[in-house]
């Protein structure tokens, strides 16, 4: 057996920044070197950022990734570091596109290995943008053989990890961007378990942190040994460097050339196994609850959209409703008090006890509040029209106060510089009940992943957390406890027109994450008459979702990364008995807007 000390770098970088990003692995391979690690690697892509998307396409980028990697290898043995083994993804222009992964040392590529299996399903348009690689590479470091891998080969039976098996590596490291959804922490230990014994090897599996646009990465690098089992874990959402010691068989194979339907190459570094040493206590850090790894992907997208887009500030309407309160909450978490400004904006049917609630809130969380009655601009849009005669009023004149609200968030972005945060969840976003240009208008919707339910399930959650730390509970009560209202109409209420959320989320679940049709969701004994309403619903408030701003994924199936169906579509779900109803066209025109819930 030899020794090989191992490092993890889990960090945030930003797409396109090419220098920073560089900067950042220069500045994490000091502190590998500093713990005393032998090898170093990177996520996937590190360099560039990831996705990069389209960016991918053009020439000058390529160039320049590719260019960068050689800068980069020089710049490590310009600081010493050239004895450490850096591993780094970066985008590869060498016969087409390429999502790669380099090993650096004294100064030099030693190796470069192109991702195998290019994933084309959710989130991921990978065959858009690479040609995927077909040969497996190995690099003898101290006597141990080290293979590269990237992120959906581990996800894939056979492929590398196979290839691994037959080559008797001791060590794969995989290099990651996977993007987070809920438990998707134990499938991808799962399969780091399954790859290893696979391999008949260990696995180091290190993924980065922070967001890009929609996508949430939670870290979660691990490594585990060739049974299967857990050595050292690192947490989520931080940055991270985890070290590792690992015992791991000497290099025994010489095999080069086809083996499983890839090409194996071979690199020596050093044969010399390293003289033995005291190995450091592996570290296995806690891991999250449910609704705890949920906040933490809501403030880290809202945190690094925010940063990375230059806006210090962010500014929302807060309407003493229980979205609104959850959305400021996330903010307040994500880039402090100060930077926080929220607008109470009454109108003549808001209720008083709505307006105090959102003072109490704000007041809570130290946030910046005002108060800007709307009630004066509606009047004065309602008397124009009339006296065009037009006159305003049902639907028509519910949502003009939404979109009086939205236009007044709008300026006081445009004066102050803040970004504006939208306040819809999931169920409403899928349902269409919001107001285009009003309740939907902003740049970022830090809640449009989650459904209603869970809304009310993460405000408890948080209170409770508060109140584990001796401080104030966030969220007022009555905010938690009303029943859900727009508060546009007198008496209104979101039972008004919608199922119970509870029964509604339930089919969304059904409908949108798993893309069951209408027998499927009868057959999994949801109501007729609710899945007949939530089927139109869903299908006709398509081209409201287009026009919605960004926000966290957090779900199997978000909408615009995940979910992408036509606006103008003639499926139509077959009803039992063989008849049709119309499900994806838009209604009358003036008839398909559903006034906002809360904000």
């Amino acid at each position: 057996m030899a020794q090989l000390r191992v490092a993890l770098a889990q960090i945030d970088v930003t797409v396109g920044d090419l220098d920073g990003n560089s900067d950042q692995v220069l500045s994490w391979s000091r502190q590998a070197a500093a713990a005393g690690a032998h090898l170093v690697a990177f996520p996937e892509m590190a360099l560039t950022g990831y996705p990069a998307e389209d960016l991918v396409l053009r020439e000058s980028f390529g160039a320049a990734s590719t260019q960068l990697l050689g800068r980069v290898a020089r710049r490590l043995a310009e600081d010493g570091l050239g004895d450490l083994a850096v591993v780094v993804g970066y985008l590869d222009v060498d016969g087409g596109p390429r999502n790669a992964a380099a090993l650096l040392h004294g100064g030099r590529i030693v190796a470069r290995y192109f991702k195998h299996h290019l994933p084309n399903y959710g989130v991921f348009d990978e065959a858009r943008y690479f040609r995927p690689g077909d040969r497996f590479v190995v690099v003898r470091l101290h006597g141990v053989d080290v293979a590269l891998t990237v992120c959906e080969d581990l996800w894939q039976d056979g492929g590398p990890f196979s290839v691994a098996a037959a080559a008797e590596v001791g060590l794969v490291v995989n290099i990651n961007g996977s993007p987070y959804e809920r438990n998707k922490d134990d499938l991808r230990l799962d399969l780091a378990a399954r790859r290893a014994r696979e391999a008949g090897a260990a696995v180091a599996y290190v993924n980065m942190v922070g967001a890009q646009d929609e996508l949430v990465y939670d870290g979660d690098s691990l490594v585990v040994s060739a049974d299967g089992d857990v050595i050292s874990r690192a947490g989520q959402y931080d940055e991270d460097l985890l070290v590792v010691d690992l015992d791991l068989p000497l290099a025994k194979s010489a095999l080069t050339g086809p083996a499983r339907g890839m090409l194996v190459e071979r690199t020596v570094l050093s044969e010399q196994p390293l003289s033995p040493y005291p190995p450091q206590a592996p570290i296995v850090a806690e891991r999250l609850s449910d609704p705890a790894e949920v906040w933490g992907a809501l403030v880290t997208g809202t945190h690094d959209y925010a940063r990375k887009n230059g806006f210090r500030s962010v500014v929302m309407g807060l309407s003493g409703g229980i979205d609104s309160a959850l959305v400021a909450t996330v903010a307040r978490d994500a880039l402090g008090a100060d930077a926080v400004h929220v607008v109470g904006m009454p109108s003549r049917h808001s209720s008083i006890h709505s307006l105090a609630d959102a003072a109490d809130l704000a007041t809570r969380l130290g946030l910046h509040w005002q108060v800007i009655p709307i009630a004066p601009i509606v009047d004065a849009y309602e008397s124009t029209l009339a006296a065009t005669g037009a006159p305003v009023s049902g639907l028509a004149a519910e949502n003009l106060q939404s979109r009086a609200r939205g236009t007044l968030l709008m300026a006081l972005s445009n004066s102050a510089g803040h970004l504006v945060l939208t306040t819809g969840n999931k169920s409403e976003l899928a349902t269409g009940y919001s107001t285009l240009y009003g309740d939907s208008a902003g740049g970022f919707a830090p809640i449009k992943d989650v459904p209603k339910t869970m809304v009310w399930e993460l405000a408890r959650w948080r209170n409770t957390a508060a109140e584990q730390r001796g401080e104030i509970p966030p969220i007022p009560q009555s905010s938690i406890d009303k029943p859900p209202s727009a508060e546009l109409a007198p008496g209104q209420l979101d039972s008004d027109s919608l199922p119970p959320y509870d029964v509604l989320d339930a089919v969304l679940a059904d409908y949108i994450d798993r893309d069951l049709g209408r027998s499927a969701l009868l057959d999994r004994g949801h109501d007729p008459e609710v899945v007949e309403k939530v089927i139109r619903l869903v299908d006709q408030a398509e081209y409201k979702r287009r026009q919605y701003p960004p926000g966290p994924k957090i779900s199997l199936k978000a909408f615009g990364r995940d979910r992408r169906l036509p606006i103008t579509s003639r499926w139509r779900e077959t009803v039992p008995g063989g008849s049709h109803e119309t499900a994806g066209s838009h209604e009358t025109a003036g008839s398909h807007e559903t006034p906002a819930l809360p904000r």
